[in-house]
């Protein structure tokens, strides 16, 4: 049966997921190994990835590498913006591919948002009309629409929920309401700034496929006010949980239910995020999916595959 691997190295984790194609799936897992990563903070003021950053990297993609190599089926490895955006990266991925015989390959900001857009569309079904897809990163957002298989708008803008808690020191409790409205202003004036900007359709769907949105959606749940099933979140409550995180420094976001203790200090950042593209997009709510960027790579090598074994029979 044919198999495809993805390792995803981002901020926090290195990701190896395997899937497989059925009859009647789209995509099967087969095997998910995954390593915690603390890039962040290994980052200097430039976003230079540290000594031990790059140390952690080299271990990580070992280990989830390692003992069975020889029964996996060709991994296609990645790094997202965290080393995309270094200014060594070029250092960092010779290092990497020196100590593992592993080369990490990085995808353009637009590409990533691509790949979310094709890995939603799957996810909605073949029914799902018009679709925008919003995805917070760490160092970016991507925003995606259209109609089709392919995007028609696929976007990269460097907003996401480490630079804005690093740009704005978001990681403390923020008891300034001044300082929330000038976060909230600049993500605006970002956003406003982008010509192409996609917004939501009155017959479309919004999907959000990010950790942050994801924790989002958890922590609104997490009250009991709606069923755990539920894979929605509204601009209303992401408000709220703006209000909540602001007072609240990191070890205290970590303690809320659905908030990541690993992501607890970027949580602030990414909410009021989050609040702006919805707000620019003008989707008064959001529909959660698994799928991102890595489902993507993995649908597309499967397809190749799949083309591949049909050409050779």
């Amino acid at each position: 049966m044919q198999q495809a691997g993805v390792l995803d190295v981002g901020c926090h984790s290195a990701l190896l997921t395997v899937a497989r194609r059925r009859a009647g799936v789209d995509m099967e897992q087969v095997l998910s190994r995954k390593v915690r990563l603390q890039l962040h903070e290994t980052l200097d003021a430039t976003g230079r990835l540290g000594k031990s950053g790059v140390r952690s990297v080299q271990l990580a993609v070992a280990e989830t590498l390692a003992d069975d190599q020889e029964c996996l089926p060709e991994v296609y490895a990645f790094a997202t913006s965290v080393i995309r955006d270094a200014p060594n990266r070029e250092e960092v991925l010779a290092q990497v591919a020196r100590a593992t015989g592993t080369r990490l390959r990085v995808l353009s900001g637009e590409e990533e948002a691509r790949l979310a857009y094709v890995a939603a569309r799957r996810w909605a079904g073949e029914r799902a009309g018009s679709l925008l897809v919003l995805d917070i990163g760490g160092g970016t957002v991507e925003i995606a629409s259209g109609t089709a298989k392919q995007p028609r708008t696929a976007l990269s803008l460097p907003l996401g929920a480490r630079t804005i808690t690093r740009d704005w020191r978001l990681g403390e409790a923020v008891s300034s309401k001044r300082r929330l409205a000038e976060v909230r202003d600049h993500l605006g004036d970002r956003l406003a700034e982008v010509a192409d900007l996609p917004r939501a359709e009155p017959d479309g769907r919004v999907l959000a496929c990010s950790k942050t949105f994801t924790q989002l959606a958890r922590y609104t749940t997490a009250g009991g006010r709606r069923s755990r099933k539920t894979q929605r979140l509204t601009i209303e409550e992401v408000r709220a949980a703006v209000g909540v995180l602001a007072e609240r420094g990191p070890a205290e976001r970590g303690r809320l239910p659905g908030i990541s203790r690993h992501r607890a200090g970027q949580s602030l950042a990414g909410a009021l995020v989050a609040e702006a593209l919805m707000e620019a997009c003008r989707a008064t709510s959001v529909e959660i999916s698994p799928w991102s960027t890595r489902e993507g790579l993995l649908l597309e090598r499967l397809g190749a595959l799949r083309t591949k074994g049909s050409t050779h029979r």
